[in-house]
């Protein structure tokens, strides 16, 4: 048996094009420390392709690091986690609980590239739920909650410390 936190490729498919709307939000945070760097730019068009069904998990798993590499090559800590939201987005075509990582860490970056609005990382979650579909919603559900499994993305690893689990369960309440 697989792990709660995979998903059928069927519902990784809807959550990906959520997971990707979330990267992508905070793609100009990346892109403006390093503007020829495409890997994350890349990571959410293939996030896409793979969730409007025009790219397979098989070919997706294998190539899901490359933009997490590009968070090694940036310094500032609002791009390194807009970084990592295209990874976490890229991942979701191995396991559907890395939608909120994309989410979280695009969450993260909202907040540390506007350090004086203080509703930052608030209003970028209240954003993120008004975009799911029904049918995002209802997989995204399906997931445990962070901390109850440990075999994936949401057990205790770094999406379960800090401001990154913060954001996951305000995600995860606002699911509710």
């Amino acid at each position: 048996m697989g792990s709660p936190q995979a998903l059928s490729e069927i519902d990784r498919r809807v959550v990906a094009a959520w997971a990707a709307d979330c990267a992508e939000r905070v793609l100009a945070v990346f892109e403006s420390e390093a503007p020829t760097d495409l890997r994350p730019r890349d990571a959410i068009a293939r996030t896409r392709a793979f969730a409007r069904g025009e790219l397979d998990a098989a070919g997706e798993i294998r190539r899901r690091f490359v933009a997490g590499r590009a968070a090694h090559d940036v310094t500032t800590p609002p791009a390194i986690a807009a970084a990592r939201a295209a990874a976490q987005a890229a991942g979701v075509a191995h396991m559907g609980a890395h939608a909120l990582g994309a989410a979280a860490y695009a969450a993260k970056a909202a907040g540390l590239s506007r350090p004086d609005q203080a509703d930052a990382v608030r209003d970028e979650i209240r954003w993120q739920l008004e975009q799911l579909s029904p049918d995002a919603r209802t997989a995204l559900r399906q997931l445990p909650l962070l901390g109850q499994d440990t075999a994936g993305p949401l057990g205790p690893g770094l999406l379960s410390r800090g401001v990154l689990a913060t954001n996951i369960r305000a995600i995860q309440a606002g699911l509710a």
